[in-house]
């Protein structure tokens, strides 16, 4: 008996269909593990300091909120590339706010490791201003409390922006 082999025969076997399939795998993988990666190393884990007491202080919140619309103060903030901090805080007439104590915190909006403490001197009537460092482009968050010198231990205004310095 005379069995006719046929000749190779090219085409897709199944070590083919293998090696793709785990091929396709390895990217998955490795794609994902570059993101695990990138996601663990930039988080802090903080989402927010003591959560379960601000929740509970929500509705006083809420209320300093209206009570603070109700002043209708207006601000302006300016951070300059130079680290010059200036906040600008008049009343519902346009006249200058005097004699508050500012302070804050600014630093960049993921992480609390570049924060930089904030103390504004009054340098003119309802203009208050603070030098920092050079701030490096990017995302920054602002946060300044104000204290009247009457009532030191009662927040009169709350400002909390975020900005974007350009290079």
């Amino acid at each position: 008996m005379n069995t006719v082999r046929p000749e190779s025969v090219d085409g897709l076997k199944g070590r083919h269909v293998l090696m793709v399939f785990l091929g396709f795998f390895l990217v998955v993988f490795a794609v994902n593990g570059v993101f695990l990666y990138s996601a663990i190393s930039t988080y802090t884990g903080i989402v927010a300091v003591e959560p379960y007491r601000k929740g509970l202080n929500y509705n006083q919140r809420i209320a300093a909120d209206e009570a603070q619309k109700a002043q209708g103060w207006r601000d302006a903030l300016e951070v300059t590339r130079s680290g010059q901090v200036t906040l600008r805080l008049t009343n519902r007439l346009g006249e200058p706010v005097e004699g508050l104590v500012v302070k804050g915190t600014f630093g960049r909006p993921s992480t609390a490791q570049h924060d930089v403490k904030l103390e504004l001197a009054e340098v003119q009537p309802g203009t208050y201003a603070a030098r920092i460092g050079p701030p490096e482009a990017g995302a920054w968050l602002v946060a300044l409390e104000a204290r009247s010198l009457a009532a030191p231990n009662e927040v009169t205004y709350q400002l909390r922006k975020r900005l974007w310095l350009k290079p």
